[in-house]
């Protein structure tokens, strides 16, 4: 190392030297020595050129020419390793950069922006850099207008730094649509394709600048008009793809609408050749990722998308080898794809999740691919967390499907794998897994049996206690399917799964999706008889303690109608009605329903009541006599005069078993 340093040593020298001209000639050698040779760059950091090329660059007495080679060989130093680009950052290269954007000489503005767009592209940049000086922004705007290096680099720059709503709002408010839009009609391709990868990013999810786009016109062209024309086959692949992305993001935020000819004619055919195999790895998985984005919430988009150039049956082919035999000329482009290739099987299992996410035909077609099922189970234990939740996301749109739990998901044994991804993984994957567990544990499914022999209850009794709304629903959702006729056993230890305080927690909790799927839990473990006895035997008093709590608490009519459904399941039971008749506070509770205003509350109080005075069961004299005295009567007379038929008719029903 020594002698290669020893050999580095006189370019670092010469930057001390005391004639300007010496100085100048010995920056322009190390551009030379430095091009292309990552060895020589390494040795020039080490040997601490940059702190010394950086106080050149700064310095007001450096003529502008050495000022420009200083910024050409730090631009070239950048090029090299990430490593390369730490150091530069360390040496606060970023700051001093900027402040040579002040400068009037357009070539020195030029070297400083093209050095800051090779440091701003490597992934070891912090974009928030570009952010800390308000001033920043404003200036590279006005830069624009200076040259097409000027656009190129500074539209560069703006699409690598822009991550997320908050940079995307600070260029939108800056004015960047209409410093940017005259830029898509240059004569210089470079601009064109740097300002459409701008127009890209500020659009990806945002209706805000979407919706601003569409009415933005160009030369008396609008904007979505310039974007279709950049889609046409026989531009660059880079150009056509791009400009699908900016016009889905424009669909997706409501924009431009589903059916417009220019999402369905141009947009999604062309998404779907860059699918093709003969493309690259890269366009297949941004082809992919679009299109799945782009039909995500759309029926016909799906059903359309489904049946252009056999879409599902071209994905398969993303399992099967990474890049296309015409494709591998180079031996480094089959390593790169070999390294990639988890990336297809991820954007193909998002775009089967897309497209089979309403229509029953098209996830019939989807599972008759060919190894599909074992495809997904595969990517469910994969080490790339991606393609894993890919791969959940991809089996809950099956799992949608009856006539698929009934059949394939019985006979590929999902559900093994499903549990095991469960156990532990981080949140955004759980929150899908239990979304697909949920439908797995429906009544009709035939994994249900073996899901509850797994130890699924305690699994899902936890997950009613996270921090995380998604997980708290969907545990509880779950533990409602799995509920419904079920057998007295498996509702036991639901109950003693759950404990009495984490239902308590449960119907208090804020979400109101919580609470309903808690009561309708309920309402599933108190259904038939023997079971209804059983568990207030043990549970009674808790449970009508949660009763009252919500008649009495601050609750929308759903919650309020499904808690006296489950009063009337519990007025069904043979010894449970005697927890009620005992309990004159409900009582005046159902009798104050009787006469709401509600008619929906009005009928479930009538349930109960017609579920405690039934005429063939014992002591039922003894309740009709007490309910009686409490004036039910009455109001049921006055139900049965009611201009609404279904309570009408009810009050008629119960008034004839007083009358038997």
């Amino acid at each position: 190392l020594q002698e290669v340093t020893a050999s580095s040593r006189h370019y670092v020298d010469r930057l001390f030297d005391l004639d300007p001209q010496k100085v100048l000639q010995g920056v322009i050698d190390m551009k030379n020595a430095v091009i292309g040779n990552n060895k020589q760059k390494a040795n020039l950091i080490v040997l601490g050129a940059v702190p010394r090329l950086l106080y050149l660059l700064q310095q007001e007495g450096s003529s502008t020419e050495l000022r420009t080679e200083c910024a050409v060989v730090l631009g070239s130093l950048a090029m090299g390793t990430e490593n390369n680009v730490k150091s530069l950052l360390d040496c606060h290269i970023i700051p001093a950069l900027l402040q040579g954007l002040l400068s009037p000489d357009l070539k020195f503005i030029e070297a400083c922006l093209r050095c800051l767009r090779t440091i701003f592209i490597s992934p070891v940049t912090p974009e928030d850099l570009l952010y800390t000086d308000a001033t920043v922004i404003s200036h590279l705007m006005a830069l624009l207008s200076r040259s097409r290096y000027t656009q190129e680099y500074i539209c560069q720059i703006f699409s690598h730094c822009c991550k997320g709503p908050d940079h995307q709002t600070i260029l939108f408010n800056r004015g960047a649509v209409q410093s940017i839009a005259h830029l898509l009609v240059s004569t210089s391709y470079k601009v064109r394709m740097q300002a459409l990868k701008c127009f890209s990013v500020l659009a990806f999810e945002n209706p805000q600048v979407s919706l601003t786009l569409v009415n933005v016109s160009v030369d008396g062209e609008l904007l979505p008009q310039i974007f279709v024309k950049m889609l046409q086959r026989d531009k660059p692949i880079e150009m056509q793809l791009t400009s699908a992305k900016c016009l889905t993001s424009m669909c997706r935020a409501g924009a431009i609408r589903t059916d417009d000819p220019c999402i369905v004619l141009k947009t999604l055919p062309c998404l779907v050749r860059m699918c093709s195999k003969e493309r690259l790895l890269e366009e297949r998985v941004e082809g992919a990722e679009t299109l799945a984005y782009l039909i995500e919430t759309d029926v016909e988009l799906q059903r359309i998308a489904s049946i252009t150039d056999h879409l599902i049956v071209m994905l398969a082919d993303y399992f099967k080898y990474p890049s296309s035999v015409s494709a591998i000329t180079d031996i480094k482009r089959l390593d790169h794809d070999l390294k990639h290739a988890h990336e297809l099987r991820q954007a193909a299992f998002k775009l089967y999740a897309s497209l089979g996410a309403n229509d029953e035909d098209i996830r019939k077609k989807i599972i008759e691919t060919e190894n599909m099922m074992d495809r997904i189970v595969n990517g469910l234990s994969e080490s790339s967390i991606k393609v894993r939740l890919a791969a959940v996301r991809c089996l809950h749109s099956l799992s949608r499907s009856v006539q698929q739990l009934r059949t394939s998901f019985q006979d590929h044994a999902v559900w093994k794998p499903l549990m095991k991804v469960l156990q532990n993984a981080p949140n955004e994957i759980l929150v899908v897994a239990s979304s697909t567990l949920c439908n797995l544990l429906l009544e009709f499914s035939p994994s249900k049996e073996p899901i509850l022999e797994s130890g699924a209850i305690e699994l899902l009794c936890s997950l009613t206690q996270s921090e995380n709304l998604a997980l708290r629903v969907n545990g509880i959702w779950a533990l409602m399917n799995m509920a419904f006729q079920a057998e007295q056993k498996i509702k036991s230890d639901i109950l003693r799964g759950l404990s009495t305080e984490q239902l308590f927690q449960l119907l208090s909790d804020s979400d109101v999706n919580v609470l309903m799927k808690t009561l309708g839990l309920l309402r599933n473990l108190l259904s038939t008889r023997p079971h209804i006895d059983h568990i207030m035997s043990t549970h009674g008093k808790q449970i009508m303690q949660a009763v009252t709590l919500i008649l009495e608490g601050e609750h929308n009519i759903e919650v309020k109608e499904q808690t006296l459904c489950i009063l009337a399941n519990i007025a069904d039971g043979t010894t449970a009605k005697e927890l009620i008749m005992t309990n004159d506070d409900i009582l005046q509770k159902i009798k104050y329903y009787m006469s709401h205003s509600n008619a929906k509350l009005q009928l479930a109080a009538m349930f109960c009541i017609s579920n405690l005075i039934w005429n063939e069961e014992e002591g039922s004299q003894e309740r009709q006599d007490k309910l009686r005295d409490m004036g039910i009567v009455d109001i049921l007379h006055k139900l049965s005069q009611s201009s609404d038929p279904n309570l009408c008719d009810k009050a008629k029903t119960a008034l004839q078993q007083y009358l038997a």
